[in-house]
């Protein structure tokens, strides 16, 4: 079925796949959306807060994931309505909101402006953009067109140049950006829809997963990845699916799967590896997980990122990840891209 392109075409009717095709492109897109926008060197910033849901906000979890040990003050990635007491007028605070109209992003928005926090907003247009023009706070505008998990590039990287270009960040991710073009172009070359599914890894993921519950453990720098991988099972495959992170999970997961063996069976187990990373105690975990879910999950996969550099590890992953979900949702006989649950959601309360 996976090597059936005109089954392909039939249930990806919007073109998922094709646009996840595309993130080489998007990426060098991305890379220069900000070029000539200009955002002030602040002198003082306190801390750091990047405001977005869903496909938005996971941006700012890779943003924080990347420079952890680079960023000398707090950077929290927030999600709801609201904003922490603690933000200020020394606040930096980001929000991000690809279509502009995320009602969560406005409130949280008017709040950013009532405390007087430095702001900065990125999005497609909509009321936010409206509201950032109307109020004299820089706005990035990127591309529109797209559904927001597909936008990943457009989102990360203008994130990115805001942080350098504000003073916070010495280096950041342009000396790396080329490799990481190149592998998401090895990504895309080696898992597209043309590529069969002997040769094609995300189709080989996607069958293996198929009628279990996918359960994707991320560490260090993948955490973010984890949560990339689950909300994409979520929205392209319309399926429940689970995320952990490693070492908390083995403080209290692993008892749970060592002493629940049937319903064990019904899960697929995904760990992310890399042994230029890991650290001699981390891939002692890893090893242990994987010897344990071995015998008791329904399948135990290991997944590898392609690269040197943090940044084009972690593109490679949400790539092989994007592939993965939507092979999945062809398999399932569902089209990726709807999300018409979200929408119902959207509209109820839009009469409040």
């Amino acid at each position: 079925m996976l090597d059936d392109l005109k089954v392909i075409s039939e249930v990806d009717k919007s073109g998922m796949l094709d646009t996840i095709a595309h993130l080489p492109e998007q990426i060098k897109e991305a890379a220069t959306v900000i070029t000539g926008f200009e955002v002030p060197v602040v002198m003082k910033i306190d801390n750091v807060i990047i405001t977005g849901m869903g496909g938005s906000a996971i941006s700012g979890d890779i943003v924080q994931s990347l420079f952890r040990d680079k960023i000398d003050i707090p950077l929290l990635v927030n999600r709801g309505y609201d904003l922490p007491k603690w933000a200020k007028k020394n606040t930096l605070a980001v929000f991000l909101s690809y279509s502009g109209d995320t009602e969560e992003i406005l409130t949280a928005f008017k709040m950013a402006s009532q405390k007087k926090c430095k702001t900065v907003c990125i999005s497609s247009g909509g009321k936010l953009q409206e509201l950032a023009e109307k109020r004299g706070v820089p706005h990035v505008k990127i591309p529109p067109g797209l559904q927001p998990r597909a936008a990943i590039a457009y989102l990360l990287f203008p994130l990115s140049s805001i942080l350098k270009r504000t003073g916070l960040l010495k280096n950041t991710i342009e000396s790396d950006i080329e490799e990481t073009i190149a592998v998401a172009q090895e990504i895309v070359d080696t898992n597209n829809k043309s590529v069969k599914k002997e040769n094609n890894l995300s189709k080989q993921i996607g069958a293996r997963i198929l009628n279990t519950t996918p359960q994707i453990y991320g560490w260090g720098i993948y955490t973010p990845i984890a949560t990339r991988w689950r909300q994409q099972f979520n929205e392209n495959s319309k399926i429940i699916a689970r995320e952990d992170t490693v070492p908390e999970s083995n403080h209290n997961d692993i008892v749970g799967w060592s002493s629940n063996l049937a319903v064990s069976k019904k899960f697929s187990c995904i760990l992310f590896r890399d042994k230029d990373t890991e650290s001699v105690y981390m891939s002692a975990r890893l090893d242990f997980m994987k010897n344990l879910f071995v015998d008791i999950a329904a399948d135990l996969i290991e997944v590898h990122p392609r690269g040197k550099s943090k940044l084009a590890k972690l593109m490679s992953l949400v790539c092989l990840g994007d592939f993965v979900s939507c092979y999945l949702a062809i398999l399932r006989k569902i089209d990726p891209t709807p999300v018409d649950v979200i929408t119902a959601l959207k509209e109820r309360l839009a009469t409040i």
